[in-house]
């Protein structure tokens, strides 16, 4: 899967509405769009919003918020044809606790969306059923190494098979299918990661009991993304 690079042109209209089962996926670049976004980002974010971005210490985690939140209002509001600012979010309950931190969600209405970012980039997918995306840069070595007993079994024996210089890449495959899937879900990390076997293998995810689970082709970049939609 290809996504849309996300310029201004994107929402100056509204987008096509995702297709039955398919998701639109948009990726973001926050070095391009950020002094496109600064000056509405005090117009179009909530106060929790702007909080929250306020709070982060370093600049560049500062621009990527706003970016991706920005542009998730910017294209809710083409898609629902309101007013980026009117855009009301609310947490689904999540699916483990039935706590209020469930997938986000616009209520009373046919589309869902999902957000996520690392450093420099944002990817962003809607979708007419449940839906979750991560994005993420490749790691180092001794994260691969502290975090690869979190993963399935079988994903860490597919991990260790693979020479030490192609192991990051290899890990944040799976890591990335696995955030894509448990955010789809509504759980996020709440669900144990071990729990599911999605694979580490460059030919494409395991396929998930009523769930399509993409790898998103980003070029040159250093990292990896995915995207996970139900079924209808």
């Amino acid at each position: 899967m290809r996504p849309e690079r996300l310029t201004s042109a994107a929402w100056a209209r509204p987008p096509e509405p995702p297709r039955p089962g398919r998701p639109r996926v948009w990726l973001a670049r926050v070095e391009e769009l950020r002094d496109i976004v600064a000056p509405l980002a005090d117009t179009l974010l909530d106060g929790g919003e702007r909080a929250r971005a306020a709070a982060l210490r370093r600049a560049a985690d500062r621009d990527g918020y706003r970016v991706a939140h920005v542009c998730l209002r910017l294209l809710l509001g083409a898609h629902l044809q309101v007013e980026p600012s009117d855009v009301t979010f609310v947490r689904r309950p999540c699916p483990v606790c039935g706590g209020p931190h469930g997938r986000p969600d616009v209520p009373g209405v046919p589309l869902c969306f999902s957000l996520s970012r690392t450093d420099g980039l944002c990817l962003l997918a809607f979708a007419d059923t449940a839906v979750g995306a991560d994005i993420e840069r490749l790691p180092d070595a001794d994260t691969v190494a502290a975090l690869t007993e979190t993963l399935h079994p079988r994903e860490a024996d597919e991990l260790a098979a693979y020479p030490p210089d192609l192991r990051p890449a290899a890990f944040a495959r799976v890591w990335t299918r696995k955030e894509a899937y448990l955010k789809g879900l509504g759980t996020g990390l709440a669900r144990d990661p071990r729990l599911d076997h999605l694979g580490a293998g460059a030919r494409g995810p395991r396929r998930m009991p009523g769930w399509t689970v993409e790898d998103v082709t980003l070029g040159e970049e250093e990292a990896a993304a995915a995207v996970a939609v139900a079924e209808r």
